[in-house]
């Protein structure tokens, strides 16, 4: 093979790869802050910068303007703080606040991670238009079970060890925006294996698929009791 011809090879070799470490290259603050004790007073000092568009109890806006955060995944968190951080994850409202001179390095995006994973998630998250029983719900149930199961689990679970989000009790209108940037390349910190299982999707699917998984409800103890006002704030 000519020296011209390896180079290519090389080059193309890295396009195609790209999208597979933009998604879990893991190294820099995220593996420092997964291998950090976290420090649960130092994470709600700095959630209060986060609070003020994920409000106290971590449980974001119905509009979907901003998520849940509230029991999500450890490891999800500091996944993502760490890619909106290093530029991977395009979030230019957030981007201000999640910088090192906002809120502290490594092992602040470990206390903070923390702090957020254990609060109580919201007993009513916004949910999509079909109620269960309707055609639209049993089709998004089907999609879902084909699609999605298998990295999300049954109930939204997700998969800490592999960085899967939970994504039971979210907003909506949060995961339908999310859902859409990933289908349509907008996201660039997607698992690869999402934008090639969801390219097919037309927009009623998605809504569907959505709708059902808004309709996932959290496990009793991990849900606040209607209500609830975070205490660490009062």
């Amino acid at each position: 093979m000519s020296i011209k011809k390896t180079v290519l090879s090389a080059v193309l070799a890295g396009l195609i790869a790209s999208p597979a470490m933009a998604w879990n290259e893991g190294g820099g603050e995220q593996d420092s802050a997964l291998h950090l004790t976290p420090d649960r007073e130092n994470g709600i000092e700095v959630y209060e910068v986060c609070s003020a568009c994920h409000l106290l109890e971590g449980w974001g806006t119905e509009d979907g303007t901003f998520p849940q955060l509230a029991g999500q995944h450890f490891e999800v968190i500091i996944k993502q703080l760490a890619d909106i951080r290093a530029g991977n994850r395009d979030n230019p409202t957030m981007y201000p606040f999640a910088l090192e001179s906002e809120i502290g390095g490594p092992q602040a995006l470990a206390d903070v991670a923390y702090y957020i994973s254990q609060l109580p998630m919201n007993p009513d998250n916004g949910k999509g238009p079909w109620e269960e029983g309707t055609p639209e719900f049993e089709k998004g149930k089907k999609l879902y079970a084909d699609n999605c199961v298998r990295c999300h689990g049954e109930q939204g679970e997700g998969m800490k060890d592999k960085f899967y989000p939970l994504i039971q009790g979210q907003h909506y209108k949060y995961i339908i925006r999310q859902f859409e940037w990933i289908r349509d390349g907008k996201r660039r910190n997607a698992n690869p294996d999402m934008v090639k299982q969801i390219a097919e999707f037309s927009d009623e699917d998605m809504a569907y698929v959505i709708n059902y998984v808004s309709r996932l409800s959290p496990p009793k103890d991990k849900v606040a009791p209607p209500g609830w006002q975070n205490p660490d704030f009062e």
